[in-house]
């Protein structure tokens, strides 16, 4: 009896130090996440990620998820840079026409081309997919080879700078959304871009701005087609067979580069919507949806049902409340917008 009575303390001394040592750990991870998302304010945004995160890669949760299984999904214009006042990618575009039509007076008798020309933005981006930037696009990557396409991309973004921002392109990605992707690799995911911008665009500075490899970059294409020119292998950008990745395309495109279905998807906008379905409805594994909505008019811009370009969003902001997804507000939600903005 005495034996047992001494024992007791000890005992209880014991049940105590593991449990204070447990709190330290799980202290200690919630912790480490918040200090994994610095940019992010404390709120429902920045909890809901993490939550995600430690309920899928926790070995000891019942959700948890293989990381084979861990793919990531991040539209790139609006949810990773800015799409206003026009995508980054129409720009390039806009600024090619105009150092070519000179040159090439042909090209001018196109009317997206006149558009351009005019500055009629209003007419490119009429159509579901806005059909006359998509045109415009086509016509100025058309006949180079994809040598010839990335040196000029390259060139451009040295070169070029965004009309209010005076910055270049390329120093315009969201602080907040760099350190989630990251936290998201930290955490054993792989992330992809799953764009309607043109993927051989995109690949050429992919892996610099985003540390996200060109093989992992899903965006619009067109059929390329193999020649030798001046002796050398080259593939050249064609008109033909374009896959527009916008939309319901965007699915498509996930299941035909990717070929498994993403537990994470992060938009901005209703050309997002599908992609965030597919990812969220009827998964077998738990999943995660996010949208940014841009509500920032001082950082950035605030817009939602009547963009200036590319961006509306409407029906995938109508639908996030019964799918679950996160919204997040970007002038409430993150600490700085810009990557080496401070607080701003």
């Amino acid at each position: 009896m005495n034996g047992k009575q001494h024992q007791q303390p000890s005992y209880t001394a014991f049940k105590v130090s593991l449990t204070v040592m447990c709190l330290s750990i799980i202290g200690s991870a919630i912790a480490k996440a918040e200090d994994s998302l610095p940019s992010w304010n404390s709120g429902p945004a920045k909890q809901s990620i993490v939550a995600f995160v430690d309920r899928v890669t926790q070995k000891q949760s019942p959700d948890y998820v293989e990381p084979t299984d861990r793919i990531a999904v991040f539209d790139n214009d609006g949810t990773l840079w800015p799409e206003a006042p026009i995508p980054f990618q129409a720009a390039f575009a806009f600024d090619e026409v105009k150092r070519r039509v000179p040159k090439e007076p042909t090209l001018a008798a196109d009317p997206m081309v006149q558009a351009v020309l005019q500055g009629d933005i209003g007419k490119l981006i009429e159509g579901k997919h806005h059909d006359g930037l998509l045109k415009v696009m086509a016509i100025t990557h058309a006949g180079m080879s994809t040598d010839e396409f990335a040196t000029s991309v390259s060139d451009w973004l040295e070169s070029a700078e965004h009309p209010r921002f005076k910055k270049a392109y390329s120093d315009l990605t969201y602080q907040p959304m760099q350190e989630l992707l990251d936290y998201l690799r930290a955490n054993g995911f792989k992330c992809f871009i799953v764009s309607g911008g043109g993927a051989d665009f995109m690949r050429v500075w992919s892996e610099r701005v985003y540390g996200i490899p060109a093989e992992n970059v899903v965006g619009s294409t067109g059929q390329a087609k193999y020649e030798m020119r001046d002796g050398k292998p080259q593939l050249i950008k064609t008109l033909d067979h374009l896959f527009v990745d916008d939309k319901e395309g965007k699915p498509v495109g996930i299941h035909q580069f990717i070929g498994r279905r993403p537990i994470a998807c992060f938009g901005n906008s209703d050309g997002d919507q599908a992609m965030l379905e597919y990812t969220t409805i009827d998964n077998p594994l738990p999943s995660f949806g996010l949208i940014v909505h841009h509500t920032d008019v001082e950082r950035e811009y605030a817009y939602d049902k009547k963009p200036s370009s590319s961006g509306k969003l409407t029906t995938a902001l109508e639908a996030a409340s019964k799918r679950g997804w996160t919204v997040v507000d970007m002038k409430s939600d993150w600490v700085r917008v810009f990557r080496g903005s401070g607080s701003e």
